[in-house]
C-alpha cells in the first residue's frame, strides 16, 4: 500500500510518499509486527519519483520485501513548497531530520533498523544528517557527492556559479541558486564528517558515471573503513551511469542494495550470538 503524505517542515510543506511492507497491518489498532525503516533522499534539484522513476521502484521493491519506505521533496522540489537551496545544505539535513520523526513515530518501525538512502547530492545529505543523529543505524549511499560545493558547481557550470555570486542569483533549470547555497556547500564535507557515523554502509555507483566521479565510491569505503566501529561494503556497477536509467542498471542496483540489507541483518545477528 502506498499514501501520500504531508510532513510540516516550519511553514513549508514536504511532500512524501509512504510505501507500507507487504507484511505490514495497517488497520488503526492493529500494529502488527515491527519493521525496518528507509528514508530516501533525492538529489540535487530532483525529486521523490527520481529520473526514470530510479526511487519509485526502489521503494517498491523495499516494501515488497518487508521494508517501510519513505521518500520526499526537498523543500522547493517536487510537489513541496518553499525555494530551493534556501538555508543551503544545513536545511536540508534538518528537512531530513524532520522526515525521520514523523517515519518513527510510525508505531510498527522498528527504531533498531533504520537507514537512509541517499543518491548524488541527497548522498552527502545522508551522510551529513547521520553524523549529527544516531537514530540513523545504516547508510546506503548511491552515486553519491563527496565534494558538494566542486560537484555542484561543475555540474551548473561555472558561469552560472559566477552569475549567482555577481547578481544574487543565478537560474538553472528554472532553480533560483542563491551565494548563500554555494556556502553552504563549501561549509560541509562529507569526508571529514563520516568518522561520526559508527553505522554500517553499502556504497553503490556506476561505472560509466559523468556525473560524479565513480572513484569518489572507492575513496569513501577507505575512509569508512578507517573508522573505529561500523562495516563498509561497495559495489561498482559496470556501464551503469549516474542514475542507473537502464533496466538492467536499476534490477542491478536493487537486487545488490537488498542483498546487502539482508546480509547485513544475518552478520549482525551472528555477530551478537558470538558475543553472547
Amino acid at each position: 500500500m502506498e499514501r501520500a503524505i504531508t510532513i510540516q517542515y516550519g511553514s513549508i510543506e514536504l511532500k512524501a510518499t509512504l510505501h507500507y511492507p507487504e507484511a505490514a497491518k495497517t488497520n488503526e489498532g492493529d500494529q502488527g509486527g515491527q519493521c525496518p525503516l528507509i528514508v530516501i533522499c533525492h538529489g540535487f534539484v530532483g525529486n521523490r519519483i527520481g529520473v526514470d522513476r530510479l526511487f519509485v521502484g526502489a521503494a517498491r521493491k523495499f516494501a515488497a520485501a518487508g521494508y517501510m519506505t519513505l521518500r520526499f521533496d526537498y523543500a522547493g522540489c517536487g510537489e513541496s513548497t518553499g525555494d530551493y537551496g534556501e538555508g543551503g545544505l544545513d536545511s536540508m539535513i534538518e528537512q531530513t531530520r524532520v522526515v525521520l520523526d514523523y517515519a518513527l513515530d510510525i508505531d510498527y518501525v522498528d527504531l533498531n533498523r533504520v537507514s537512509l538512502l541517499g543518491h548524488s547530492l541527497g548522498g552527502a545529505v545522508a551522510l551529513l544528517t547521520a553524523a549529527q543523529d544516531r537514530r540513523v543505524k545504516q547508510l546506503l549511499l548511491w552515486s553519491a557527492v563527496a565534494h558538494p560545493f566542486n560537484d555542484i558547481v561543475r555540474i551548473v557550470g561555472q558561469n552560472t556559479y559566477d552569475d549567482a555570486i555577481r547578481y544574487g542569483s543565478a537560474d538553472y533549470m528554472g532553480y533560483s541558486l542563491r551565494p548563500a547555497f554555494f556556502e553552504s556547500l563549501s561549509a560541509h564535507q562529507p569526508f571529514a564528517q563520516l568518522r561520526k557515523f559508527a553505522g554500517d554502509v553499502f556504497l553503490a555507483h556506476g561505472t560509466s558515471d559523468r556525473v560524479v566521479p565513480a572513484d569518489y565510491c572507492s575513496l569513501y569505503q577507505k575512509l569508512f573503513w578507517m573508522r573505529s566501529f561500523g562495516q563498509c561494503d561497495m559495489e561498482l556497477l559496470f556501464q551503469a551511469d549516474h542514475t542507473f536509467s537502464s533496466g538492467e542498471s536499476k534490477r542491478e542496483l536493487y537486487d545488490k542494495t537488498l542483498h546487502w540489507l539482508t546480509y547485513n541483518e544475518k552478520r549482525k545477528r551472528e555477530w551478537h550470538n558470538w558475543e553472547i
